[in-house]
């Protein structure tokens, strides 16, 4: 039970022309007398030429903004256009894959496969796994959620772990390359984790296997790639374990998270009603290790909160997404993460004690709203 717990809770110039506003031109020099009478004030044939000029000028500088106006609303056509070309194109390889997701719910890294996908507008299937019996994915060798299979075509492939699917995922929607292709540029590894366990490690899986001009048009520079892929991977390696120290950090807190993840979980009556009374118990003994493993604080509260703060400090006030208009990656796998902890105590205590909450609030309008 304990063992299901842990599997739950894991640790210029061009443009002024356009708008009508084209630079000064060199106009031929002329001397006084063209432009005064004898007794130095404007002879008739001067009021008549300027009378022409100034009336040559409004007409010029009223064709200048007509011909602008018409470029820029042009231009504003064509960017609508390339837009709706490229919403299409990625309607388009959405709708060739079918997509099933095992899962657990209450998973950290189950969630934010799903914060991508229902961000990305991706249609898929959720197996709910039984995180003691597991047999919904008995015919994986692969053992942990999530899982996602995906049928392009005749071609059913496996993915395996959360950032390889989102990754492998977004390529494929940037790219339109075969999804069987680009799974093979995230290869798997046995490795051995500081517990001395044979762990599944994959190879590139914070990368978007993009040309340069796909990596451009999507991060605009090199800044904004590595950013992003610095910040998915602090989720995976420090915020994730920050999660079960905080649900099961008292009695009364194992208690409720378990009670949650029965109510949400696959479970029959007589393994859900031992599942909650002796996981949270279990839980509550583990989490204790847990803090101990990741040299936590006393108080873990105090991590979680120096990781919101932290996490905010980095998307800083000039914008309201690490990705800038919208979410990016990082910003979906942050908010993956802390989802899990909505309705407990923990989750209350961190959208009042940080600064977290606005940001947070701005991710889930973000994908309640994006079209279906």
């Amino acid at each position: 039970m304990a063992q299901a717990a842990r599997a739950l809770w894991p640790g210029g110039h061009a443009l002024a022309w356009r708008l009508g506003g084209s630079p000064a031109s060199r106009l031929p020099v002329q001397s006084r007398a063209g432009f005064a009478g004898a007794a130095g004030g404007p002879g008739p044939a001067a009021i008549a030429r300027k009378g022409s000029r100034r009336l040559l000028g409004t007409a010029a500088l009223a064709l200048g903004g007509a011909v602008g106006l018409y470029y820029t609303a042009r231009w504003h056509l064509r960017a609508q256009d390339l837009r709706a070309e490229r919403s299409a194109t990625q309607l388009s390889l959405s709708d060739r894959l079918q997509l099933t997701l095992y899962q657990y719910k209450t998973c950290p890294f189950c969630s934010k496969v799903r914060a991508f996908l229902d961000f990305h507008a991706l249609p898929y299937q959720v197996v709910e796994v039984n995180p003691v019996r597991r047999a919904e994915i008995k015919f994986s060798s692969y053992r942990k959620v999530p899982i996602l299979l995906a049928q392009e075509g005749e071609s059913l492939q496996q993915l395996n772990d959360s950032s390889v699917i989102i990754s492998a995922l977004k390529t494929y929607l940037v790219s339109g390359q075969p999804l069987e292709v680009i799974i093979t540029y995230y290869p798997s590894m046995k490795a051995v984790n500081d517990q001395g366990k044979e762990v599944t490690e994959f190879c590139n899986k914070y990368w978007l296997m993009l040309d340069e001009k796909e990596a451009q048009r999507m991060y605009g520079g090199k800044e904004a790639r590595t950013e992003e892929m610095k910040w998915r991977q602090w989720a995976d390696d420090w915020l994730v374990h920050l999660i079960s120290p905080n649900v099961y950090r008292t009695p009364t807190e194992a208690l409720a998270s378990f009670d949650y993840i029965v109510r949400e979980g696959k479970f029959g009556a007589v393994e859900g009603a031992v599942a909650k009374y002796v996981g949270a118990a279990a839980m509550y003994l583990i989490s204790k290790r847990l803090k101990s493993r990741h040299h936590l604080q006393d108080d873990v509260r105090e991590d979680l909160y120096e990781a919101a703060d932290k996490w905010v400090a980095a998307v800083g006030k000039d914008r309201p997404f690490m990705g800038g208009q919208q979410p990016n990656l990082a910003d979906l796998a942050v908010y993956g993460v802390l989802r899990v902890m909505e309705g407990l105590e923990a989750f209350d205590d961190l959208m009042r004690h940080t600064r977290i909450q606005p940001w947070y609030l701005r991710v889930e309008k973000a994908i309640a709203e994006a079209p279906q």
